[in-house]
């Protein structure tokens, strides 16, 4: 699996570039084709960052991340 750094990530925002990921416990995931992910923005948060410490005050479980494909690995 390719490795990404926290820039790297950072660019793959909906905004800077057409892909919008974000990671979870290490693996980055592609979000694009989520409605909920549109222009990188759900809710208050946002695409190209690292969600781990995010997650628990969602009002959902880390299964919403199997929806979608592990791209990658965060370094």
């Amino acid at each position: 699996m390719k490795e990404y750094t926290k820039q790297q990530l950072a660019l793959r925002n909906g905004q800077d570039r057409p892909e919008v990921w974000v990671a979870y416990k290490g693996l980055i995931y592609d979000v694009s084709s989520s409605r909920l992910w549109k222009n990188g923005n759900h809710y208050e948060h946002w695409a190209g960052q690292d969600l781990t410490e995010e997650l628990p005050d969602a009002p959902h479980t880390a299964e919403v991340f199997e929806k979608f494909q592990a791209i990658g690995q965060l370094l």
